[in-house]
């Protein structure tokens, strides 16, 4: 199985895009992050590696990722969209927590048998879903 970083290098020679100094480290720095990054985060962390990097370079990167399939977008409803590693990564949903934000990944795969029987109850073909469960995390609820 190829890199995502191969991944991404075929994406943008099939768009006829060039992968730049600036792109390597964009991907360089998303793809090292653990968890999920806002742009504005990731923008933060590149500029401490090359000042050069504008903002829009950051966000155009990002939308480059998710073409490509490397990176999702998730949005835990706090107004915020964050990215997160998808290329080679498996399926998971999310639970968060409004009070702090706190984001768990789970997977149940009870729950993916049962969107799959529903998808097919009413004759659909799932090719991917997002769930995100909304609620109090532990410290949230008892303080």
């Amino acid at each position: 199985m190829q890199s995502a970083r191969e991944q991404f290098f075929q994406y943008l020679a099939r768009e006829k895009l060039r992968f730049t100094s600036q792109r390597a480290i964009i991907f360089d720095v998303f793809w090292n992050t653990k968890g999920h990054i806002s742009p504005e985060e990731l923008y933060r962390k590149t500029r401490e590696q090359d000042r050069s990097i504008g903002q829009a370079t950051v966000y155009r990167t990002l939308k480059l990722l998710a073409d490509a399939g490397i990176a999702r977008e998730v949005d835990f409803g706090d107004g915020v969209n964050r990215y997160e590693p998808y290329y080679g990564q498996s399926h998971h949903d999310h639970l968060i927590c409004k009070e702090c934000g706190q984001s768990v990944e789970v997977v149940d795969h009870r729950i993916e048998k049962l969107q799959e029987e529903l998808a097919r109850q009413h004759g659909f073909t799932l090719d991917g879903h997002s769930m995100y469960l909304y609620g109090y995390c532990s410290h949230c609820s008892s303080g």
